[in-house]
């Protein structure tokens, strides 16, 4: 039997809860400081308020699921006590402390997922596919965006107090909307330059940036352009990757992926998903997780990766703040 431990009960929190409760042989610990939480201790949950009392439960799997500025903390304690980790995305909103981690976590063979359910969407998996194909010929370009409005996502809370809206929280735009860097890092591999406008542009009540445009020049010299905003709706995503042979191209709309043939001049529909269900991503994802832990292979999600997009979303800023293209430095694995 596994004993997962969920380290913060937000939004994410509370969905990893509800996939959890549907596979078997798992006993759910909660750590959060709620103090409404009674109606989960009645379903056999258990629910601490402190990471020192859920280890006191041995736990062997834990979700990292509190805001971005204290995920690398809470994964060192958990590391050093031999648990494999779900580190929800971003892995953290600095670089500290993340070669301490990378140590521990090699020492103790620990098993590690970043979560960016994007790479279980079927139209994103569709489209590297096909590029795993060649089917588009060399890759030139990409354009990707993500349009959002902040207020909308819940409805049920002030998004004034969310961690999304907070810089010091690990909030903004660029890090808590890094699926599509994530994906595309998953497609292209590394970058070699980035050059960036990311700050708080809108009326949003927010302390954090909620605009970032990225150009970004990747090792295999396709350049992408990248667009995140959650200061406008509806919910928008988009992806459309251009090749010496052909156009693929996904939206959240139609949900569906298309290619253009650069000899036949027509598009054609290669999958629809209209009526995809998000949740399933996460289900997914979970089961994907789990079967990693279980028989001890490294994810293709992993720290690595996660320290990757991390140091694309800070040399954004950093390119922002300073005005210029910032070339990417190597990270040693």
């Amino acid at each position: 039997m596994n004993k997962v431990l969920i380290v913060g009960y937000g939004s994410i929190g509370k969905r990893h809860l509800e996939n959890l409760l549907m596979q078997k042989n798992i006993e759910i610990i909660i750590c959060s400081k709620r103090k409404d939480l009674e109606k989960l201790e009645k379903k056999g949950i258990i629910v601490v308020n402190t990471i020192a009392d859920a280890l006191l439960h041995k736990p062997n799997i834990a979700f990292i699921t509190n805001e971005t500025s204290y995920h690398v903390k809470t994964a060192i304690k958990l590391a050093e006590n031999g648990i494999h980790l779900f580190i929800e995305k971003p892995l953290s909103h600095s670089m500290q402390d993340i070669k301490k981690l990378k140590k521990i976590v090699n020492d103790n063979k620990i098993i590690v997922q970043i979560g960016c359910d994007h790479r279980f969407h079927p139209c994103i998996k569709k489209i590297k596919n096909i590029l795993n194909t060649e089917k588009l010929g060399k890759i030139i370009s990409a354009y990707v965006e993500n349009s959002s409005y902040l207020p909308d996502w819940h409805p049920y809370e002030d998004y004034r107090k969310g961690y999304a809206a907070k810089k010091e929280l690990g909030g903004g735009v660029a890090l808590t909307m890094i699926h599509e860097l994530d994906f595309l890092y998953w497609f292209f591999g590394d970058i070699k330059k980035v050059f960036s406008i990311t700050e708080k542009s809108s009326n949003l009540e927010i302390s954090a940036d909620d605009l970032s445009m990225m150009t970004l020049v990747f090792n295999q010299n396709i350049t992408v352009q990248l667009h995140l905003d959650y200061f406008s709706g509806p919910e928008f995503k988009s992806c459309k990757i251009k090749g010496t042979s052909g156009t693929i191209y996904w939206n959240s709309d139609l949900n569906e992926v298309k290619i253009y043939s650069q000899n036949k001049k027509q598009w054609k529909i290669i999958l629809k998903k209209k009526d995809f269900k998000r949740n399933l991503m996460f289900i997914d994802e979970l089961k994907y997780f789990l079967k990693c832990v279980k028989n001890k292979e490294e994810t293709f999600n992993n720290l690595k990766d996660g320290e990757k997009t991390l140091q694309i979303v800070l040399d954004a800023k950093k390119s922002s703040n300073q005005g210029k293209i910032i070339k990417q430095n190597k990270i040693r694995c």
